[in-house]
């Protein structure tokens, strides 16, 4: 029995460290976790510890064949340690450490260690040769879509760490690759924009204020260039019911145009860098519609990102709707 319990001990110690990776072992040694702190140094020396355990589990059961052979006869014996093998020092053993593999091996590391010192003047041979033939070990890294399904099993379990707004962020960021600035833009249609020869007097800025929009893109009348973009601000201190101006009189920030097939994760970095909220999006030499930094943001968090003038203009026109009726 004690050549049996130490054989399903050792197997135990095999199937539960073969099962984790050592990324993920190292990265919760990182994060403070006692039990990965101590199993690290066994996994990163892998092939010495398989080796140290597969040689006293041979051992194990080599001891109890002989034991057994020794109180009964050939064929009995044979099945006999056969089947407390199997059962009681391989499938059950196996089954249970592979469910709590960290825990268990952080509680016998001390047995681990006591096998590597027995056996090293075989088992680092064994090691060593391992090493040659197999090389390091590979990190293991998922793909997106691996992570969008550790994402999921997150939003499907009640005991993840993460909230609701955490998982449809990352889901939000995860899919920035696959979608283009032609999914996310406002078509140029729905958008107000300027000439550059426009004049701007109190009307015109009436006009702009019943648009509420903060940022004012400058285009010629055909949309195929963009001479910048006009800031609201910058006319809070002009006065324009004595002293009309055109727009190119105006300061006006420029703003370069991105193609409409623009990964939204390339787009997202020209905004970090462009030092620009607005972009103007370009199909066929043409300018098809405005990208805006909210834009981007709502793409991420999956949901509309609404300001007080936004609002307003809800509120404007559903009285309109209800006029009509």
């Amino acid at each position: 029995m004690a050549l049996v319990g130490f054989s399903a001990v050792c197997s135990g110690l095999n199937i539960g460290i073969v099962s984790l990776h050592e990324v993920e072992v190292a990265r919760k040694a990182a994060l403070g976790n006692t039990a990965a702190r101590r199993v690290l140094p066994f996994r990163k020396n892998l092939h010495l510890t398989l080796s140290a355990i597969l040689l006293s589990n041979v051992a194990a059961i080599s001891g109890t064949s002989l034991v057994l052979d020794n109180r009964y006869n050939g064929v009995i014996a044979e099945i006999a340690s056969t089947l407390l093998i199997v059962i009681f020092g391989e499938v059950m053993p196996q089954a249970f450490f592979a469910h709590h593999a960290l825990s268990f091996l952080s509680k016998l590391a001390w047995l681990l260690r006591a096998m590597i010192v027995v056996t090293y003047p075989v088992s680092k041979p064994l090691q060593l040769l391992l090493d040659k033939l197999f090389g390091p070990e590979m990190p293991h890294l998922q793909t997106r879509r691996e992570l969008g399904m550790l994402i999921a099993e997150h939003a499907s379990s009640d005991d993840s760490e993460l909230d609701d707004d955490e998982i449809e962020i990352m889901r939000g960021a995860l899919l920035l690759s696959e979608k283009r600035a032609r999914d996310i833009m406002t078509d140029l249609r729905k958008v107000y924009w300027l000439t550059p020869d426009t004049k701007i007097n109190a009307e015109k800025i009436d006009e702009i204020k019943e648009h509420g929009w903060s940022r004012i893109p400058v285009l010629n009348r055909r949309a195929t260039t963009c001479f910048g973009v006009l800031l609201m601000k910058d006319l809070v201190d002009e006065d324009f019911d004595d002293e009309p101006r055109r727009v190119d009189d105006l300061p006006l920030y420029p703003a370069q145009v991105v193609g409409s097939m623009t990964a939204l994760d390339t787009l997202f970095r020209k905004f970090i860098n462009g030092g620009t909220h607005l972009y103007p999006v370009e199909r066929d030499d043409e300018i098809v519609g405005i990208v805006t930094i909210e834009d981007l943001l709502e793409e991420i968090v999956g949901h509309e990102i609404e300001d007080e003038t936004d609002r307003a203009k809800r509120r404007r026109a559903k009285a309109k709707a209800a006029a009509s009726k």
